[in-house]
């Protein structure tokens, strides 16, 4: 009998084990962890729980409580288990009474392999049995009456006594379920000995009390014994030896319940694979009622209320411990995503880029948000906008903010324009505190023996002097095989302790994140505490310092610290590179910068998601949003999902650099090419008066003028002949204005076809939001499912001077280019420096192919002027300037500040466009 009733326990764990198997072998690093909370001493039961887990290959993890915890210690470890993505199972091993409904329902359903909480219980009553998790006691009560006695249940009459809770429910709805009709009392109830009478099998869910004869059960009653308490692990004190014929023992019941609690266990751990893997979000899309003539952006981001972002993120697949949130639309994304996502195959990849544009812009940020409202709320299939952050300096200038426009939008639009989660800001810190520290290294060692810097550089700490860690890598990168201050020679000191930085070479400037021109050229180091040390030097805008880039080409927090102390700040008196590694500053501006490197997450008017992190400068740096987003959309949205992200200015600039420097920095191969143009542009391309931000348009472009949208389709036909040069399909779509005319319209798309667009189509998304871009929509799937042919344009390995010029020639049309000496004398300095094996991220007007912004269309046979060479070591690039090119601009007479204000009655923002 013994054996018999030992079968069912031992099919139920190799039936575990095979099934957890099957799935390691698809995911071998795959292993469930249960974890029981215990307060108390039953190392018997602790053993039980071990065993038989090591036996079907699972892991458990014990949270050993003193017995005299309390209930708010126990929910207290509860809800951490809830939070811990490694644990996929939670039991508890507690005294009876803590069994309190707040203790159970702290649980969260997902992980109650114990079936305690009203959640399970209730899926259980309603006949849910699949969907939820069923008590392992009442289920072995049940395998043990059946497969070990082979008792039949229909028509037997079933008595439950003194169980409680969660037990008593589920063995009550089961025998129902078997057809047996069933009945549930205490032990004090007087018609406890009737009932027993009459009963065919008796259930003891509590210990029975001595002053109960065993004479009131009759002879030939199956009687089970479940006395031992089903979570807590305490057997009863005085459960009698009841020699019935069909008695099943405690232990019994016990051993196969663990098993059993094994096997929810694995199922447990299924269900959190299934749900790892792509599925179509069960997305609430925000609805749009849009209005004619169309309100202001602000009005219409005001008049949409966003989802709590905890909710969009739940929505997309993130995890509670996977988000930090920011008030209630924003919150950051931690990067350990990638790592529980890393066997998740990615979706597609399309890039948003543009004609050679207006100085007003052609609304690419507005095509990206519209593309995604279109594929997720109207064709419902999961996509992604990944976006760069605006800096601040612009949105109080002339540009204004750069959230999309119209009904194609990111919310709320205010912060989404202003600070965000502080990406800048702690962008700002880390750049100045190196710049302070260039500046700071140069007055000491000019001001110090070697003997007198070195121990200040390295100090007495309670008698003894040691190196940092920064240091000791300082050291190894000069041959210095020490680790011992006190072991150095001179010469090795002055090696160590003196950079000796030529100020005449750095490249190194001030930031902040306001339009001012007048800190485009200062002095620096005028007070007399500095000793005359002063120079001459400069602010840029916040977005253009290298770190910004650096944070969006970083694939990692290890390799985002490689990058800065990578960086080049200037040269030494005997031409070598000084980097923020030598200045020994690179932990700190890691530290500055541990939570930037996270996406920030967001959404668009229609509910979709979008990731909004980092927004390098489209001229000195690459102009496209991170790399993390990109990536962490990507697996979020599944194989047949789609991630949209946004090149900036024109495709020969902005798009030519996500190519040749994003994708070759991620490894990532872009499917589709969506080229934005607007019949505006093209006027303005085939011959129209000069467009000028704050002037009103002239009637040529008001008016429908065919000849001059037929003349400025040039500068689309060339910018299609770009991307084919990286063998990307590309799609075009024509952002539509109201004084488009359908001849102005259906002209653009037949040119762009004829020129080898997979297809051109036109958008209305700014007006009606996604439902205006489900033609774009549809035509990216279609170009999407189509084989890319990706290519750089470039090997790396070649000289500076010849990728330049591939460039040059290749994307701009240039007959050739013009090296200034101090460019040529640059090229040279970089490629002894062995930089020479960078990419070339090109700093150009985007106002035009050529280097003259005046110059539209598609101008040929030029020479393209060189007129410097700089570099971002850390960044991992190489830019040319073409021409001057400023990095701080200005403010214009009238700045948009003027119209922005604050209602301090509701404390909403006005005036932001």
């Amino acid at each position: 009998m013994q054996s018999r009733r030992a079968r069912p326990r031992r099919e139920v764990i190799q039936n575990s084990k095979e099934v957890l198997s099957l799935l390691q072998e698809k995911n071998p690093a795959f292993k469930p962890v249960l974890a029981i909370i215990q307060a108390g001493d039953d190392n018997l039961m602790q053993e039980i729980n071990q065993n038989l887990a090591e036996e079907a290959g699972l892991n458990i993890t014990h949270i050993c409580l003193p017995p005299d915890s309390s209930e708010a210690e126990i929910i207290d470890e509860i809800l951490k288990i809830n939070e811990d993505t490694r644990v996929h199972g939670l039991a508890l091993q507690i005294s009876e009474n803590l069994f309190s409904n707040k203790v159970l329902n702290a649980l969260k359903p997902e992980k109650d392999v114990d079936g305690v909480t009203d959640i399970n219980l209730g899926k259980l009553v309603r006949g849910d049995a699949h969907e939820c998790f069923v008590s392992p006691v009442a289920k072995a009560v049940i395998e043990l009456l059946e497969k070990s006695v082979g008792v039949n249940l229909d028509g037997k009459k079933i008595l439950v006594v003194g169980a409680h809770g969660s037990l008593e429910a589920a063995l009550q709805c089961l025998f129902q379920r078997k057809g047996s009709m069933t009945m549930s009392i205490q032990w004090k109830t007087r018609q406890l000995q009737s009932k027993l009478h009459e009963a065919d099998i008796v259930v003891l869910g509590s210990p029975k009390p001595e002053e109960i004869p065993l004479t009131w059960i009759q002879p030939g009653t199956t009687v089970l014994n479940c006395s031992h308490d089903f979570l807590s692990g305490k057997v009863g004190c005085g459960s009698p030896r009841i020699h019935f014929g069909g008695l099943i023992e405690e232990d019994d019941v016990i051993l196969l319940a663990a098993a059993l609690r094994i096997q929810n266990m694995v199922s447990s751990g299924r269900r959190w694979l299934r749900e790892q893997q792509h599925r179509r979000w069960r997305l609430h899309c925000l609805k749009l009622q849009p209005l004619s003539p169309v309100p202001s952006d602000i009005e219409i981001s005001r008049g949409q209320t966003p989802k709590a972002v905890d909710v969009l993120a739940k929505e997309i697949g993130l995890l509670a411990d996977e988000i930090e949130i920011y008030g209630k639309s924003k919150a950051k994304v931690r990067l350990s995503v990638l790592e529980r996502l890393k066997d998740q195959a990615d979706g597609k990849y399309v890039l948003v880029a543009g004609i050679t544009p207006t100085p007003l812009g052609e609304g690419k940020s507005t095509v990206t948000i519209g593309l995604v409202q279109a594929l997720t709320a109207h064709l419902n299939v999961n996509s992604f906008a990944c976006l760069r952050q605006p800096s601040q300096g612009p949105t109080f200038g002339v540009k204004g903010g750069a959230a999309g426009g119209g009904y194609a939008q990111v919310i709320p639009m205010e912060e989404f324009n202003l600070h965000l989660t502080g990406d800048i800001h702690a962008i700002t810190a880390a750049n100045n505190l190196l710049a302070a520290a260039i500046d700071t290294r140069i007055l000491h060692e000019n001001t110090q023996t070697d003997k007198a810097l070195y121990n200040r550089l390295v100090p007495l700490v309670n008698g003894v002097r040691e190196f940092s860690e920064i240091q000791l890598a300082r050291l190894k990168k000069l041959g210095i095989n020490k680790t011992d201050p006190s072991t150095l020679t001179e010469e090795e000191v002055s090696k160590f302790a003196r950079l000796d930085i030529d100020p005449s070479t750095i490249t190194w400037q001030r930031v902040l994140d306001t339009n001012d021109r007048f800190l485009r050229k200062i002095t620096i180091g005028q007070g007399n505490t500095e000793k005359g040390h002063y120079r001459q030097a400069q602010f840029d805008i916040a977005v253009a310092s290298e770190i910004m880039a650096v944070l969006a080409l970083t694939d990692s927090l290890a390799d985002m610290k490689a990058r800065l102390g990578r960086m080049v700040v200037a040269s030494d008196k005997s031409g070598q590179p000084v980097t923020a590694d030598d200045l020994g500053v690179t932990g700190a501006l890691t530290v500055l910068m541990k939570d930037a490197i996270k996406p920030n997450l967001m959404q668009t008017l229609e509910g979709t998601p979008v990731f909004v992190h980092a927004g390098p400068f489209a001229n000195i740096a690459h102009g496209n949003s991170s790399v993390l987003a990109d990536k962490i959309a990507l697996k979020l949205v599944g194989e047949e999902g789609f991630v949209v992200t946004e090149a900036g200015f024109g495709a020969d600039i902005g798009m030519e650099k996500f190519f040749n420097i994003k994708c070759r920095a991620s490894g990532l191969v872009p499917n589709v090419v969506v080229l934005v143009a607007t019949v505006r542009a093209l006027k303005m391309h085939g011959g129209g008066p000069s467009v000028t931000a704050g002037v009103p348009l002239k009637k040529e472009y008001t008016e429908e003028n065919i000849q001059l949208v037929a003349d400025g389709c040039c500068n689309l036909q060339k910018q299609i002949q770009i991307t084919q040069l990286f063998g990307v399909p590309v799609v075009v779509a024509l952002n539509v204005f109201k004084t488009d005319t359908r001849a102005e319209i259906d002209l653009v798309c037949e040119l762009a076809k004829r020129a080898g667009a997979f297809d051109a189509v036109p958008c209305y998304h700014w007006s009606v939001g996604g439902k205006g871009s489900v033609d774009l929509a549809r035509a990216v799937r279609e170009a999407a499912s189509k084989r890319s042919r990706f290519q750089f344009l470039y090997d790396v390995q070649v000289p500076i001077v010849d990728k330049i010029r591939t460039i040059a020639q290749a994307v701009y049309g240039a007959k050739d280019i013009e090296l200034s000496p101090e460019a040529q004398a640059k090229i040279d300095r970089y490629t002894q420096q062995g930089f020479g094996n960078l990419p070339i991220c090109m700093a150009k007007t985007h106002l035009s192919l050529s280097h003259q912004p005046d110059k539209k269309g598609v101008p040929r046979d030029f020479i393209l002027p060189i007129s410097d060479v700089r570099a971002s070591i850390g960044a991992g690039f190489i830019y040319p300037l073409v021409g001057t090119m400023s990095t701080m601009p200005g403010l214009p007479t009238r700045p948009c500040f003027y119209d922005i204000d604050l209602d301090t009655e509701t404390e909403q923002v006005k005036g932001l466009f």
